[in-house]
């Protein structure tokens, strides 16, 4: 890739469970102002910003065309918007394509979530299925991925014992993340005696209900200078759907995932994904996603979940330093808080939980019942 795309700042809130006190335009204006504040940027139609993508949802915001509430938050009035409605992370691939192409130098990408809006975000998801005969089955995301959870632990031996290690592994970390939900530590004994949500995932096996906004700011290698001494370019993105139907799909065999990660690594150069990341951000919805989705991105070989996780693979791989979705994110952003993550060990802003002379790190999200969607991004320092 002859061009490359700098990430030249970001900015977020902090992660709660219900930011009840803030309408979400105020929640996205505190990170406009935060990185105008950082970079200078002008919206001037010349030499500024012209595009603007964000990323919504309808349903959990309750209204028709979200992002009719925020263009004018975000500086969208009188220029383009372009919206998301999937994970954040497609946001930046969308930026990233804009950029290659020559139709922008510079978009800024923000987006929000309160997941404590509706009457229940499970409600929400049963939205996404088949109204004829998926949806008054009462599909949601959480039962779609038990069943997942269930196919992938009798596939590949993970275990209760596994699941707790991981839960409990996400809240250390998080703990030194000041952006990431504050949640009590557990011991593993909590973990597998926490209630059934959906069998096999128990209560503490699930990322719990989150309020979150976050935003990027993107633009061409060739002005990076004009609004930082310390970009992180985005050299590759890879996205991929599975079959919309469950039945229609193999939930255990990581379709989507894969095609995403090899679209990816044939962008960024990647030959060897096992040894080619100094940090990796998963996103892990379900305790049981983490060790899954490293064999699907092909950090770990297929079937060796269970024995990444016994011989210390979460930890020497430096996996989720940012405590990971299961720790809370909202639905719409947990792959936007991936590749944020990403940006703050490349720049050397992780603080208490910075990985060492971290140079490239791999952003992963997700979207869609049991891993439908996938997107892999690739960002070097």
């Amino acid at each position: 890739m002859s061009r490359r795309v700098a990430v030249c700042a970001t900015a977020q809130i902090k992660n709660e469970p219900d930011i009840w006190y803030q309408r979400f335009q105020g929640m996205l204006f505190d990170c406009f102002e935060s990185i105008v504040s950082q970079t200078g940027v002008t919206f001037d139609m010349e030499k500024g910003i012209r595009n603007v993508v964000t990323c919504s949802d309808d349903v959990f915001d309750a209204r028709t065309i979200s992002d009719n509430g925020l263009t004018d938050v975000v500086g969208a009035h009188f220029r383009g918007e372009e919206k998301t409605a999937q994970d954040g992370i497609n946001g930046i691939g969308y930026a990233m394509a804009s950029i290659l192409s020559g139709h922008d130098d510079i978009i800024l990408l923000i987006g929000h979530c309160k997941e404590s809006q509706p009457e229940s975000r499970h409600m929400c998801t049963n939205l996404a299925f088949d109204p004829f005969y998926c949806r008054p089955l009462g599909l949601d995301f959480l039962n779609a991925s038990a069943f997942q959870a269930r196919a992938y632990m009798e596939k590949s031996g993970i275990t209760e014992e596994h699941l707790a290690r991981v839960v409990v592994r996400s809240r250390q970390m998080a703990a030194k993340n000041p952006y990431a939900r504050k949640n009590k530590m557990v011991t593993e004994q909590e973990v597998m005696k926490s209630p059934m949500l959906s069998d096999p995932i128990r209560e503490l096996h699930a990322y719990p209900l989150t309020d979150w906004a976050a935003g990027m700011l993107l633009c061409c290698e060739e002005r990076a200078h004009e609004f930082t001494d310390n970009p992180v370019f985005v050299t590759g993105f890879g996205s991929c759907m599975d079959s919309y139907f469950l039945g229609d799909r193999d939930l255990t065999d990581n379709f989507a995932l894969k095609k995403a990660a090899s679209r990816a690594y044939q962008m960024a150069g990647v030959q060897n994904p096992k040894d080619a990341f100094d940090m990796v951000e998963l996103n892990d919805s379900y305790a049981y996603q983490l060790p899954m989705w490293a064999e699907g991105a092909g950090l770990v070989e297929e079937g060796e979940g269970r024995r990444w996780i016994e011989n210390g693979g979460m930890e020497a791989n430096h996996v989720n330093t940012s405590g990971g979705m299961l720790n809370g994110n909202p639905v719409m952003l947990g792959g936007l808080a991936r590749a944020l993550e990403a940006v703050h060990q490349l720049r050397g802003e992780a603080g208490d939980r910075q990985v060492e002379g971290a140079k490239k790190a791999l952003a992963h999200g997700t979207t869609g019942p049991a891993g439908q969607h996938h997107a892999v991004l690739i960002l070097e320092k």
